[in-house]
């Protein structure tokens, strides 16, 4: 901090892994010197980039603020959301290398096809299912709610899904996001169709494939504990569902 509370600005190098399918067989690694603030965020390094030194950089982003999930991205080696990630919480006596979450078809630089990912999202039906028709609120008690509440957070980034080793090398799997996604109904107390989605996670390419590295939970930008959700459903596919 400097006089009068000016805050000092100093220079990070980024080394960012670029692809262009257009011109490029394969991707390779470009570097950036830019000039930030401890209170900046590596979104605002990027953007920094693509404004101010190299246009055709392209990454996602829209909220900025850890809602929309869609600047999710592996900087120094872990998959994080570009705008929750403060440069004060980086070490910038050395470069800070950026590039796309793994496991996903690269498209362009920091952009992949997430349709696979969305794909394995909708297989689980992740959307309340009930015959019910009440005339007023289909109440739930404060317990019931709490059972579900942690995988309600989910917004969708991939961040947890893309860090699993079992879904790089495993084209079938459903990956931690979409069980979360399930999760989420299954112990919903007014859902009817609980045991529709186990059976779809009970089959090898489900729940059974986890690993519990713990990758996913780490990765997670909302602090979801995943690997409990993915024990939580395996157990559920065994004994049944305990609201």
């Amino acid at each position: 901090m400097g006089e009068l509370g000016v805050v000092d600005s100093f220079t990070v190098t980024f080394i960012v892994r670029r692809f262009n399918p257009e011109t490029d067989s394969e991707p390779h690694w470009q570097d950036f010197d830019v000039e930030m603030y401890s209170t900046d965020r590596v979104l605002d390094g990027l953007h920094k980039i693509k404004w101010d030194q190299d246009g055709s950089l392209s990454f996602r982003r829209s909220c900025a603020h850890g809602i929309c999930g869609s600047d999710a991205m592996r900087i120094n080696g872990r998959n994080r959301l570009a705008c929750k990630t403060l440069i004060k919480d980086l070490d910038i006596s050395k470069p800070v290398y950026v590039e796309a979450i793994k496991g996903l078809p690269l498209e362009k630089d920091l952009i992949v096809d997430m349709e696979p990912f969305f794909a394995a999202y909708r297989e689980v039906q992740p959307f309340l299912q009930t015959s019910a028709k009440p005339k007023k609120e289909h109440l739930q008690s404060v317990e019931q709610r709490e059972r579900f509440d942690d995988t309600t957070k989910c917004i969708l980034c991939a961040a947890c899904t893309t860090s699993c080793p079992v879904f790089w090398t495993d084209g079938q799997y459903f990956g931690p996001a979409a069980i979360v996604a399930a999760h989420r109904f299954i112990f919903d107390s007014r859902d009817e169709e609980a045991q529709v989605r186990l059976d779809i996670l009970n089959s090898k390419e489900g729940v059974w494939r986890c690993r519990t590295t713990f990758n996913c939970s780490e990765a997670c930008p909302r602090g979801i504990e995943v690997t409990k959700a993915i024990s939580e459903v395996k157990q559920a596919a065994i004994r049944g569902v305990r609201r």
